[in-house]
């Protein structure tokens, strides 16, 4: 089994959606470099993207089209300037020309270079696109990719492609691996294991440095959603939230950056309402952002993106284990978490409804928490198992395809329960625990396979049908 790094499952990415916008955009890419590998992309004349299943039944809420287009047209989703978006986009539809990998202008129409087949899916995952590329000699390259949950991209051949295979020093695909070689070899600490095996893949100080850079967007991201009143795009008209919290909470104080207003957010008056309010905040700031295509951790996906930050910036403002070490260990831990699920289950709605999304988040930031508060390694996978215990079954049901509603206030609650697992999982014996983590991660994926495809971020089930929403 291939090792995975945490920060596969821990990175930057954008909204809306981890499977349907940055896997198909990833897709577009992984096309291209096909195509300059295979031939040459001057000889292109057209290029044709079809989606299927999931992917084409909720592809316009979750900005599916936009991201495949932006992705053939050569952009980078971890570096592009979210607010050209929309003006990318409409030029790409009203000139009917691409710029296919940035190199070549070739026509590009919408609804013929790009459609979105709702009447079909394809075999190998709900998530299935096919890309194909026609040449000035009359001869084709054609390749079907599918987002298998995070981002991450396959195709029948390759379950991750364009990734080598690393093996880390200690390989960990269950949690009894993590025990054993802690055990074994001494480690005290659930993140010294995973400190060691990063090595496969960087040095220790390049791992602090991308934990830290993952902690600063973490805040800008947060700020940015605690700035920005209005309504949500997409026709449903949500309301942003966080803002009207974070300017109650602080009442009249004024500040000037992300630091001053994190500073006064630590110093603001700590009961047992306001810090679960501000928790509230934090989830919907990030959550906000991410249904607007703004800059955002994924982590393991969009749609679950606010949890991981609302229990860390928590951590950080109403405990007292604020050091750099221990934002570090906090997401070393939440990541090897993420990867036990990737491996062993799925981080997908589309295969396994929101259990595999917000669920895998919680038991994620759980493990992660009770990791910097002290916690045992039992403990630690303990928090884990506890979390997603309380979240087997959950449906992914958007109303109209979007990453709005019920998913933005779920990264709320996905928070909430990953506080009260690492809580609960502080205050216990492991060795008396008659769950294990691998077992709640097996059952998991088995409840997966035994869920309705319409509770599969299809919406033809749930809430996505009981609530009348009427089409803009």
């Amino acid at each position: 089994m291939e090792s995975i790094s945490v920060f596969e499952i821990i990175k930057i990415g954008i909204g809306p959606s981890s499977s349907h916008t940055m896997g198909p955009w990833n897709a577009a890419t992984s096309f291209i470099n096909l195509v300059k590998r295979e031939k040459s992309i001057v000889d292109v004349q057209e290029v044709f993207v079809e989606f299927f299943g999931s992917l084409a039944k909720t592809g316009i809420g979750h900005g599916t089209d936009i991201a495949s287009m932006l992705g053939l047209n050569g952009e980078n989703f971890k570096t592009i300037n979210t607010s050209t978006i929309d003006e990318k986009v409409l030029k790409i539809k009203q000139t009917e020309i691409i710029n296919f990998g940035g190199e070549k202008e070739i026509p590009f129409i919408y609804g013929h270079h790009l459609i979105l087949n709702t009447s079909r899916s394809l075999d190998f995952h709900p998530n299935g696109m096919i890309f194909r590329a026609v040449f000035a000699d009359g001869t084709e390259i054609s390749q079907d990719y599918y987002s298998v949950g995070g981002g991450f991209i396959a195709t029948q051949e390759k379950n991750s492609i364009e990734k080598d295979c690393v093996r880390t020093l200690y390989p960990c695909h269950h949690g009894s691996d993590i025990t054993k070689y802690c055990e074994k070899f001494g480690f005290q600490k659930f993140s010294d294991l995973i400190l060691v095996n990063e090595e496969s893949w960087r040095t220790q100080e390049e791992t602090r440095a991308e934990a830290l850079n993952i902690w600063h967007h973490i805040k800008e991201c947060i700020y940015k959603g605690v700035n920005k009143e209005g309504i949500l795009p997409g026709g449903l008209n949500v309301t942003r939230r966080a803002a009207g919290i974070n300017r109650k909470l602080l009442g009249d104080k004024i500040y000037k950056n992300k630091e001053e207003w994190f500073q006064q957010v630590a110093d603001a008056e700590e009961n047992f309402t306001n810090i679960n309010k501000w928790i509230a905040c934090f989830a919907l700031a990030v959550n906000e952002e991410n249904a607007s295509f703004g800059r955002i951790i994924t982590a393991p996906t969009n749609g679950a993106s606010g949890v991981i930050p609302a229990v860390l910036m928590y951590s950080q403002a109403f405990t007292s284990h604020t050091s750099e070490d221990d934002i570090v260990r906090f997401l070393l831990v939440a990541g090897e978490i993420g990867t036990l699920f990737k491996k062993n289950a799925t981080i997908s709605a589309a295969m396994g409804g929101c259990q595999a999304e917000i669920g895998v988040s919680s038991a994620m930031a759980a493990a992660g928490l009770t990791e910097i508060l002290g916690g045992s390694i039992g403990q630690v996978l303990m928090a884990a198992e506890i979390a997603m215990e309380h979240h087997l079954g959950l449906t992914c049901d958007p109303i109209k395809g979007l990453v709005q509603i019920p998913c933005i206030e779920r990264n709320t609650m996905g928070a909430m329960k990953a506080i009260t697992a690492a809580n609960i999982a502080l205050e216990s014996d492991p060795s008396k625990a008659k769950v294990s983590l691998d077992e709640v991660i097996q059952t998991m994926w088995e409840t997966a396979l035994s869920m309705n495809d319409r509770f599969k971020e299809t919406s033809e089930g749930g809430l996505a049908i009981a609530v009348n929403v009427p089409e803009c």
